[in-house]
């Protein structure tokens, strides 16, 4: 190739979200009247390029886990606007095919493995007690039909001894397995269909630090082994630096920053980031606590927003015009957005 011939256009990226919204009714009265709607994720925007780690951090509350069952087609949202690989993912989910949607028990594109196995979280038991392994892994097969019962067999097996499990476990129960073993459980069910995407909601936040390490490094192995796309939710900064290629901050439903792991981690730009990252514990006890930013005051009801910048309530920089203007994202360096027209006040 010629030094001046043009240079290849960029991959598209694999996901697109683009002012993702969602909002859930709020019922009162005797006859359950809908007195209010909760903005649980409000015109929320973001690509997950192919091949990368997203990680996606914030507050209990602050929308995260919302966002990725809506990318994972679970749950109705407000925006037509957001697709894998092009193809719209949204646009009546009480009309899509099944099969097209991203749980796991009918992984198609996407696929999310719980934070908690053993919950109820919404409508899909995660890892059904009455169930064995074999059952609640080829769940997405079934639905799928593309195989015979002895290839759903087969590849169950196969799956288990990825992750790391042997493949007799294929007829125990989840009761039978410890908490690294059925988050585990939950991968292979994941993989089962070979997403293009895995969005991983808290994967080793109820783990041991030494499992942590074992779940994430396996999370990695087969990131390169299959060549898949993750978004990784999770409020452990350093857990997420460490495994993200990039971080996006989310605050009350929206996003405040986003940019490479490297420079949210070191050189945070919206004044929430900066209360977020002081906040991670120190090992060193002689470090400089004076430098800890303390937030003033509760979060805010996602019922009844702020007006203009709904961080506003608790920023050490706002001023009035915060309360008028919903800030939006600007640049501040190399793919790094911050919604915060007053980040240089911070320095």
């Amino acid at each position: 190739m010629s030094a001046t011939a043009e240079a290849e256009p960029a991959a598209p990226p694999l996901l697109e979200v683009r002012d993702l919204q969602v909002s859930f009714p709020v019922y009162a009265g005797v006859l359950r009247r809908e007195v209010g709607r909760v903005r649980a994720v409000d015109r929320v925007s973001f690509d997950v390029r192919r091949g990368e780690v997203l990680g996606l951090v914030g507050e209990s509350g602050s929308g995260k886990t919302t966002v990725g069952r809506a990318v994972c087609n679970l749950i109705r949202f407000g925006s037509p606007d957001a697709g894998i690989s092009g193809e719209v993912l949204f646009e009546d989910s009480a009309r899509r095919p099944r099969r097209r949607r991203g749980a796991p028990d009918a992984a198609g594109d996407a696929a999310l493995p719980r934070e908690d196995p053993d919950g109820l979280p919404g409508p899909v038991l995660s890892l059904n007690p009455r169930m064995t392994v074999q059952q609640i892994v080829e769940g997405p097969l079934r639905i799928h039909g593309a195989m015979a019962s002895g290839e759903r067999q087969a590849r169950v097996r196969e799956l288990l001894e990825r992750v790391g499990l042997q493949a007799a476990y294929a007829e125990r129960y989840p009761h039978e397995f410890s908490g690294g073993q059925r988050q585990r459980i939950g991968i292979a069910r994941a993989l089962a269909t070979h997403p293009q995407l895995v969005v991983a909601d808290e994967p080793v936040s109820a783990l041991d630090v030494s499992v942590q390490a074992q779940v994430i490094n396996l999370m990695s192995e087969l990131k390169r082994e299959f060549g898949l796309t993750y978004v990784f939710i999770a409020h452990d900064l350093s857990v997420v630096h460490h495994v993200s290629d990039r971080i996006a901050v989310m605050y009350l439903g929206s996003l405040v920053e986003i940019g490479p792991a490297d420079a949210v981690r070191h050189d945070p730009r919206h004044p929430y980031t900066r209360a977020l990252l002081s906040a991670v514990p120190q090992p060193d006890p002689r470090s400089d606590r004076s430098k800890r930013i303390r937030l003033v005051g509760d979060i805010p009801t996602p019922l009844n927003k702020p007006s203009g910048c709904g961080f506003r309530t608790r920023c050490p920089i706002a001023v009035d015009a915060c309360a008028r203007d919903v800030p939006q994202m600007e640049q501040v360096g190399p793919d790094h957005f911050v919604a915060c027209p007053r980040t240089g006040v911070l320095g």
